[in-house]
């Protein structure tokens, strides 16, 4: 299946996903996690389709999202900051989420420069986050009030 990368940036305004989410993790220096991920859910019955756009971007697992759903994955910030971004940068989305897109990869330049391994990193980013399409929005902001309660600004 060859795809037109003007039709992956359509199918992507239409059925993908940017996240990022911030997660407690004592095994981090900060105490927390920072898990960006692009993702992209649909039936079981266009799976090969999850995997044409795996081998069109040359990253990311296909696997099993919920009952008959299954979704690409990509959380590799490698893979996230050398080819994701890249490509959305370049054929732009014109929905909404072409916001949550800015925001996605502003996160993913911050991660770049390692300001998810500081707290104060940490707060920029769930501030950005905050403003993306969140269905946890109250554990996000739940999550900051523990993260400035932990530091001095």
């Amino acid at each position: 299946m060859k795809i037109d990368p003007n039709w992956v940036a359509g199918f992507v305004d239409g059925e993908g996903t940017f996240y990022v989410g911030v997660n407690k993790n004592p095994t981090m220096k900060s105490g927390y996690q920072v898990l960006p991920e692009f993702r992209i859910v649909q039936h079981k019955k266009d799976i090969q389709l999850l995997y044409a756009l795996k081998r069109f971007f040359g990253t990311g697992v296909v696997r099993v999202n919920h009952d008959d759903r299954y979704e690409i994955r990509i959380r590799n910030l490698d893979k996230l900051a050398v080819v994701i971004v890249p490509f959305f940068k370049k054929h732009q989305l014109h929905t909404q989420k072409k916001f949550d897109f800015i925001r996605f990869a502003k996160i993913i330049s911050l991660m770049v420069s390692d300001e998810h391994l500081k707290s104060e990193g940490i707060l920029k980013i769930i501030d950005i986050a905050s403003k993306m399409n969140r269905a946890d929005k109250i554990k996000t902001l739940e999550t900051r009030k523990e993260i400035e309660n932990r530091i001095v600004i």
